[in-house]
């Protein structure tokens, strides 16, 4: 199988790599908007680094798209048409409205895209949606969910990230539509900026908290943090009338604990890459057996979509001061 990443930054570096090692991928391209890193990462993983300009032209099996999301549509609208399967990773877009034309042109190309929600690859997330689905859960009560960064970002990257709703949190919303098989039906949030000028500079936030209800039921609880001086933590918790269940909590949490030794933070996570390494790792391998035709597609196009809403309805909460019915969101 011939892929081609675009993209040579952070997330284009992980997926070369895991491509690299993959016995089922026999080539690796790669194309940068800075032919130099391109040219870099190449050398560095045995691959092949071709020019800016021939990223929607050359012929692939795959792509993997891992540039900014300013560059997506530029990229998609030339690879789509070929009708090959692309892992693009999340946002497809920041509006509702370029993110359904992605989303359509995919289908009418016989494109197929997959969407870079590399938490539902994590061994103890899956074993969260794996306990629901087997029942031993029970009536699925409440779930409560923590993102936290480890350092603020960049402010270019801030400028460009559409908000700690639709870059941090659009995992979490995807994750509650996953694990409870049910749409968000309403949403309340709050958002404040407690240490870190940048955000506010932006018109976001380095703090929020998020309260919904999915339209069967469950009730979930979100905080979210642009720093946590401990280390990244992402972790959650689902609560059953049969049984509760957690994931996130181990030796490496980024948690202090007091009262009680339950052996966490000791090694604490650094950040999202060392926190979800083998999460991106089994989401490549997941992408290389779609693209061959193995499986279903286990993260479509929708759940960037439907993610995106909630993320937007989550501003309008914090603009009106009420809460949102998802649905309204159009």
């Amino acid at each position: 199988m011939r892929v081609l990443v675009v993209g040579a930054g952070r997330m284009g570096a992980i997926r070369v790599e895991d491509l690299v090692s993959n016995s089922r991928v026999s080539d690796v391209l790669i194309t940068n908007r800075s032919a130099a890193r391109a040219e870099d990462l190449a050398q560095q993983w045995g691959a092949t680094a071709l020019p800016w300009e021939e990223a929607t032209t050359v012929q692939a099996d795959a792509v993997v798209v891992a540039v900014g999301t300013d560059a997506h549509d530029h990229i998609l609208s030339g690879v789509l048409p070929q009708g090959i399967p692309v892992l693009c990773e999340k946002p497809i877009a920041l509006t509702l409205a370029d993110t359904a034309a992605a989303i359509d042109l995919a289908e009418r190309s016989g494109s197929a895209l997959f969407i870079g929600f590399q938490r539902r690859f994590d061994a103890d997330i899956r074993g969260i949606y794996d306990t629901v689905q087997s029942g031993q859960l029970g009536t699925f009560y409440s779930m409560t969910m923590a993102s936290r960064d480890h350092q603020p970002s960049e402010k270019d990257f801030i400028a460009g990230s559409g908000g700690i709703f639709r870059d941090l949190h659009v995992h979490d919303f995807d994750l509650v539509r996953w694990i409870t098989g049910s749409e968000i039906a309403t949403v309340f949030a709050t958002t404040q900026v407690r240490e870190f000028q940048d955000y506010a500079d932006a018109g976001d936030a380095d703090m929020s908290a998020i309260s919904l209800t999915t339209a069967n039921g469950v009730q979930v609880v979100i905080t979210g943090a642009r720093h946590d001086a401990r280390g990244h933590d992402v972790r959650m918790e689902a609560f059953g009338s049969k049984d509760s269940v957690s994931a996130g909590l181990n030796e490496r949490t980024p948690l202090r604990t007091l009262g009680a030794e339950l052996g966490v933070g000791s090694t604490p996570y650094t950040g999202f890459v060392d926190r979800f390494r083998e999460a991106f790792r089994a989401e490549t391998t997941a992408f290389v057996s779609f693209a061959a035709g193995e499986i279903d597609n286990p993260t479509p196009p929708d759940s960037a979509l439907e993610s995106l809403r909630v993320a937007i309805a989550c501003e309008e909460s914090v603009r009106t001061k009420r809460a949102i019915t998802v649905s309204e969101i159009t």
